[in-house]
């Protein structure tokens, strides 16, 4: 009996210690939170953007019942292409078909050169710029709300598929994160008149993440909610990355013409299945944004009587890079020059803008792509077509130029320029692909055109009396190619790698080199535009070309249907030099 009676003790406490541990386990892990908490930890305003709090306190501003945003916070949301020009103090919104502006402290603002009017200025506060969002809604395309007695605006995007939710339990509670031991931030009534649908924006195991009528975020058990359907709100418009115009048949051929003088058109050739001429018309003269014009009404009616677009060229000066620099990141400048290039545009008929912008720097990249974000939607809003040449130069934001434009031609050439320490070919045909494939890797296929050099370069190698050698080149032209080779009766090989034939004459203390542009090598880079599906190719420039070259260009784009049938064309082709 004694030893009995000790262990009865023993046996309870240890049912007691179990059932305390079991009673902790549960105030743990199991035992709700019942704590309530704000729904927001700052003052308010807040602002909520489909399933984020975005912004609180002096980030967003409610004067006279409108609402402005923060700069930054815009930038950061909705739209990370807003541009602020802190020294004019105005604000520019580009959409894929308008460009806004809005000036601080004042109610005019312009939407693609028309005049509106705003309710509220943009403002600029401590350091802080505030934009007024309701108006800019449409053109972006989104929805705003502000609950009842709740100090929140809400965005949503119009096109974003939104999932709806509905508590079908009393106990229902939403809390700041997903587990039951986070606090309560909004316990729902389902029997009161309270809309309590939800938007649900993730999901998890047990959970969802859901944003309540009211703005507050936050999660709550699946358990809780059924969920019932799901809404698309406005469709997107077609994508943007679609070019407005495409040739009837085959690829894009574009040919460029330096013209620095108006032209007598009745005595120039037309060129078989060329489809697009870009004549080097216009160029910026100085950093305010104007222009040196130099276009012909007779070579437009010219070229649209043989069936060509006109894709005029907008240049910079290439010697000036400070007054680019300058225009570039000037506001004003800027649309000096849009509301220019839309005048003449109009006046002379075109079909297009090419876009012709370089000798800039890394620094020049944001402001460079701004201007063409601006000129874009304005041209093609008068039905014309975008073009940009770029080339390996680091101020090209290649991705967002793609974007942005119609068309991008790649500048596959001064791979040796005339500045280059050695002698070399202008467009080595590996060197040209390597490019291509480099270019691919951020601009899509469709979009790409392949520029090509119908010049070459003439090298001259020149042994000084000390054994020195100077080193100095000069473009000729096809036929100027052709006749050197005639009167020096230079040794004349086919070069596998660079896709071209190699000249060698020597005269004395002198070596002259080219590597020669001519039909051949003419044919070897449009394999490459079929071998990579891209749009087509543009030629630099028409009065460095010969009749023979025209028309492999022809052949290529206008009845080469596949890399395949142009492969098969050049199986059995040996290279032998004919003058």
């Amino acid at each position: 009996m004694r030893k009995r009676t000790r262990k009865f003790p023993v046996f309870y406490t240890f049912v007691i210690l179990l059932a305390l541990a079991s009673s902790s386990v549960y105030y743990f892990f199991y035992k709700p939170n019942n704590n309530v908490v704000p729904a927001f930890s700052e003052a308010g305003p807040h602002l909520v953007v489909e399933g984020e709090l975005a912004a609180s306190g002096d980030k967003i501003r409610i004067v006279e019942e409108e609402i402005l945003l923060a700069f930054e916070t815009i930038k950061e949301y909705i739209d990370p292409y807003i541009h602020w020009d802190e020294k004019l103090g105005k604000v520019t919104v580009t959409t894929k078909d308008r460009v806004i502006r809005m000036k601080t402290e004042s109610l005019d603002a312009m939407v693609n050169n028309e005049p509106m009017t705003l309710d509220i200025p943009v403002e600029e506060e401590n350091g802080t710029v505030y934009v007024p969002i309701e108006f800019l809604s449409d053109f972006y395309n989104i929805e705003i709300q502000r609950p009842e007695n709740n100090n929140v605006v809400i965005i949503d995007f119009k096109h974003s598929i939104k999932q709806l939710a509905e508590p079908i339990d009393e106990n229902a509670v939403v809390r700041n994160g997903r587990s039951i031991r986070n606090p309560i931030i909004k316990r729902i009534d389902i029997n009161s008149e309270e809309d309590n649908t939800m938007r649900v924006f993730e999901e998890y195991e047990k959970w969802y993440k859901v944003r309540l009528s009211d703005g507050v975020i936050g999660y709550i058990e699946k358990k809780f909610v059924v969920v019932k359907h799901m809404t698309v709100g406005q469709l997107p418009e077609r994508d943007s990355d679609s070019p407005t115009w495409t040739p009837i048949k085959g690829k894009i051929n574009l040919v460029w013409d330096q013209i620095w003088t108006k032209t007598d058109m009745s005595k120039v050739e037309a060129i078989d299945g060329l489809d697009v001429i870009s004549p080097t018309w216009f160029q910026l003269s100085n950093k305010e944004g104007d222009l040196i014009n130099r276009a012909d009404i007779r070579y437009v009616e010219w070229a649209h009587n043989n069936g060509y677009k006109v894709w005029a060229l907008l240049s910079n000066s290439f010697n000036d890079m400070e007054a680019t620099r300058e225009f570039l990141n000037n506001t004003d400048s800027r649309d000096n020059l849009i509301r220019k290039i839309l005048a003449y545009s109009a006046l002379y008929k075109l079909d297009g803008i090419n876009i012709d912008i370089e000798n800039l720097t890394a620094q020049d990249k944001d402001a460079l792509t701004q201007f063409v974000r601006e000129i874009t939607p304005l041209l093609r809003e008068q039905g014309l077509t975008v073009s940009i040449d770029i080339n390996s130069s680091a101020c090209y934001d290649r991705e967002e130029l793609a974007k942005v434009v119609d068309y991008v031609i790649v500048m596959t050439y001064d791979q040796h320029w005339k500045g280059s320490p050695k002698a070399g070919s202008v467009a080595q045909v590996s060197w040209v692909e390597k490019m291509v494939q480099k270019y691919l890797e951020t601009i899509p296929n469709e979009k790409m055109v392949l520029g090509m050099p119908l010049y070459t370069r003439l090298w001259k190698e020149e042994t000084g009396e000390d054994g020195g050698i100077s080193l100095s080149s000069e473009a000729l032209s096809m036929e100027q190619a052709k006749d050197f080779i005639e009167k020096n009766v230079a040794n004349v090989q086919w070069d596998e790698e660079s896709g071209q034939f190699y000249v060698e004459a020597m005269d004395e203390n002198v070596v002259y080199k080219m590597w020669l542009e001519d039909k051949n090598s003419i044919n070897l880079r449009l394999g490459l535009v079929h071998k990579y599906k891209l749009a087509g190719a543009a030629s630099w420039s028409k009065n460095f070309g010969i009749q023979e070259v025209w028309e492999v260009i022809n052949t290529n784009l206008k009845f080469v249907e596949s890399y395949q049938q142009w492969k098969e064309g050049i199986a059995d082709k040996k290279y032998v030099y004919n003058n």
